[in-house]
């Protein structure tokens, strides 16, 4: 038999056997997600810090020796586990998650508890369930299959207010960065384009979360008497959003950049319908694809607004409104800029010398992946073999805040984002779920990669 053909065939028998490992791992898988997705641990809440207790218990389960709770500059609790590397010269691999998770919002929408972990045709109900406690399983059963055969040396981080965006860990790595500094991070908070498609990450659009509010008056006023002449800081609020967009819902902020054109996987327009929940007569916004419009180009979303409630709203004029608006950018925008333009716009826009205030509450800088590293190439063949086809490559619309920090801090680092989620998971909504086949060949995936992985490429043994 020839060398190449008794080399596959060693592959395959050694992938067989690390998948038999993982699949006979899943029920642990389904505990451990259990145990997690039973604690609402919504930072700031107390709960959080009997999660980060639990992440800490079972990292020193899956055999990592070293393993402590930092608290970073935002309050929140960061869990970090290491294992050194087994020989001088191996690489350090990074694997990062996050145990805090979005409120449940109203239970009542959920087709069961929020935070018991249900299985339902086939899938595991949970808040938190992808995103990103299952992630975190998908690391732990990983870590349970290759036990410390891998000669690469291993180091885990957890975060705790990832949802909030605070900063804190972040913080944390500029303060002190040796504490995860790594040959190759694998950011594990994203997921494939749908299940069984295995799916990297190469771009995130970063994020602002900015607030504006308008003032008219000290106090409202009955909208007979004084209505018409009287300003109305909600209509005055609603034609200042109303410029954000063209007719088109092209972004339109003056100097912000809006022609980006997405050169992956692209996202038919059918498909993003059916994700997105989109009513069949209502028509998609924006010009060029979809994947141009998702993950190259700026898109600007009102999440909330402080203004009476329909039910019980009085007949007055308003002299109070206010907006949260959430600004995504992609690659090559700098979301502190980003912001300004933002905040200028707005005040030009603002009718009738109304005041108004725009404050800055959080931003995260957009990111690029390099996939031309061995790191990649390695994650990208251990991905192939678990999922049993070709790897694709997307854009993501959600920040990661975290991950531009860690290619600021350890430029030579590749960083690689993967995940358990895809379009199904409903994340930040009722019903969050995830596949748990999906855990598995996550977790397979990881595995692989950390049995072959090897500073200079894939091991060739």
């Amino acid at each position: 038999m020839p060398a190449t053909a008794r080399g596959g065939a060693a592959v395959a028998d050694r992938t067989t056997e690390v998948a038999r490992r993982v699949r006979a791992l899943m029920p642990r898988a389904r505990a451990d997600l259990a145990e997690l997705v039973a604690i609402p641990s919504v930072y700031p809440s107390p709960e959080c810090a009997r999660a980060a207790d639990r992440v800490a218990a079972v990292l020193r389960e899956v055999g990592l020796p070293d393993v402590r709770q930092v608290q970073t500059p935002d309050g929140s609790v960061a869990v970090i586990g290491q294992r050194p590397p087994a020989r001088p010269g191996a690489p350090t691999v990074l694997l990062y998650a996050h145990y805090d998770i979005q409120p449940p919002g109203d239970e009542a929408s959920w087709d069961s508890p929020p935070f018991e972990l249900t299985e339902r045709a086939g899938r595991w109900y949970g808040r938190g369930a992808a995103d990103c406690k299952g992630n975190l399983v998908a690391h732990l059963t990983a870590l349970r299959a290759v036990g410390d055969e891998p000669a690469a040396g291993v180091k885990v981080v957890v975060e705790g207010s990832e949802e909030q965006g605070t900063g804190g860990l972040e913080r944390f790595v500029e303060q002190h960065p040796e504490v995860l500094a790594a040959d190759t991070i694998v950011i594990a908070d994203s997921g494939n384009v749908a299940v069984g498609v295995p799916t990297m990450t190469t771009a995130l659009r970063g994020m602002v979360s900015a607030v504006v509010r308008v003032s008219t008056g000290t106090s409202g006023v009955h909208s007979g008497s004084f209505g018409g002449p009287a300003p109305d800081a909600l209509l005055a609020l609603v034609a200042m959003l109303a410029t954000l967009h063209d007719a088109a819902g092209d972004v339109t902020i003056p100097g912000l950049p809006g022609g980006g054109v997405w050169t992956g996987e692209p996202y038919p327009p059918e498909r993003f319908r059916a994700d997105a929940h989109v009513l069949p007569d209502v028509d998609l916004i924006g010009t060029g694809t979809v994947a141009d419009h998702l993950w190259a180009r700026p898109a600007l979303t009102v999440v909330g607004m402080d203004c009476p409630p329909l039910e019980g709203a009085p007949s007055a004029v308003q002299p109070y409104a206010a907006a949260r608006l959430n600004l995504r950018v992609p690659p090559g925008i700098d979301p502190r800029h980003a912001y300004e333009l933002l905040a200028d716009h707005l005040r030009a826009m603002a009718p009738w010398n109304v005041r108004v205030e725009v404050e800055l509450e959080a931003y995260g800088s957009p990111f690029s992946a390099a996939t031309d590293g061995p790191g990649y190439q390695a994650m990208t063949a251990a991905m192939a073999m678990a999922f049993g086809s070709p790897v694709t490559t997307i854009g993501q619309g959600g920040a990661i805040p975290l991950t531009s920090t860690l290619a600021n801090t350890y430029p030579n680092a590749e960083i690689m984002v993967i995940g358990v989620s895809e379009p199904a998971c409903l994340m930040h909504a009722p019903n969050e779920s995830v596949a748990p086949d999906e855990i598995e060949r996550i977790a397979l995936a990881e595995a692989l990669f950390l049995l072959d992985y090897d500073s200079t490429g894939p091991a060739e043994r």
